[in-house]
């Protein structure tokens, strides 16, 4: 088991009568890039909030780099970056000060703090661009620094949800670029959610789809596009989740709502 960085068990969260993650269990590799589709509201970003202790699971057992996610939480959130998939820069500050204030947070010495982001910005090819306002950034030049901010303290796990929605080709392109080479030269484990089935063939080593809560496979991208007899992951992902549009549920949405003020803790 050493070489699993993330073990999830059983995993279920439910809001009242509302189960959006429904008893799964999965496993992550050490160096791994796992990526975990489903349609909208299947239960990725809550699982993904369990994972990184945003929320505490209804019943079941997640483990992330050796440490209880429930029992554990510094030390887990110490072990990960996350990008998540709303904006979470302070467009009032500057890129260096959003850098300086998450290094501050995270307790990065000062000496290593300032050479950590001068690497990051170099990373994401935003050094000369650090001392402008975030809010004068490009949709791109922002996506580009949450990354560079998620991995200041140097995880081990980066996680992303829909880290390139809306962004065009070119920017996704950089931008998987940049995390490949961590991937391959640091052995960065990365975690990701995306609609864009192209990026996952591409990028992925294993593929987990969930719907309606539960997990229906996990394998190689190859593997799921042989089992289903088509040509792309699109088409299995479409033959193995039907064809009818989703969206999140008004009940879930307004529950999910509700706790707000526990995901912020």
């Amino acid at each position: 088991m050493n070489d699993l960085i993330i073990i999830a068990e059983n995993l279920t969260k439910t809001f009242g009568d509302f189960t959006a993650v429904n008893n799964i269990s999965f496993a992550v590799k050490t160096g791994e890039i796992f990526a975990f589709l489903g349609p909208n509201g299947a239960g990725k970003t809550t699982t993904i909030k369990m994972l990184t202790t945003l929320l505490s699971p209804t019943s079941g057992f997640v483990e992330v780099d050796g440490h209880s996610s429930v029992k554990q939480q510094d030390e887990v959130r110490h072990s990960f970056g996350i990008v998540f998939q709303d904006p979470s820069l302070d467009d009032e500050l500057t890129a260096f000060e959003n850098m300086e204030f998450h290094g501050v947070l995270y307790s990065v010495p000062k000496d290593l703090r300032q050479k950590r982001i001068k690497e990051m910005f170099d990373l994401v090819d935003l050094w000369d661009r650090r001392d402008e306002l975030v809010k004068n950034y490009s949709g791109g030049m922002k996506r580009r620094l949450e990354i560079a901010r998620g991995l200041l303290h140097h995880p081990k796990i980066l996680f992303l949800d829909e880290p390139t929605l809306g962004l065009d080709p070119q920017t996704r392109n950089h931008i998987w670029s940049y995390l490949k080479e961590l991937n391959k030269n640091e052995k960065l484990t990365i975690f990701f959610t995306t609609h864009y089935m192209g990026e996952v063939e591409k990028t992925a080593n294993t593929v987990a789809i969930i719907d309606q809560g539960k997990i229906i496979v996990a394998a190689s991208p190859e593997k799921i596009i042989a089992d289903n007899g088509v040509a792309t992951l699109e088409e299995a992902f479409l033959k193995l989740t039907g064809n009818v549009i989703r969206d999140e549920s008004v009940s879930g949405v307004d529950r999910l709502r509700s706790h707000r003020k526990m995901w912020r803790r």
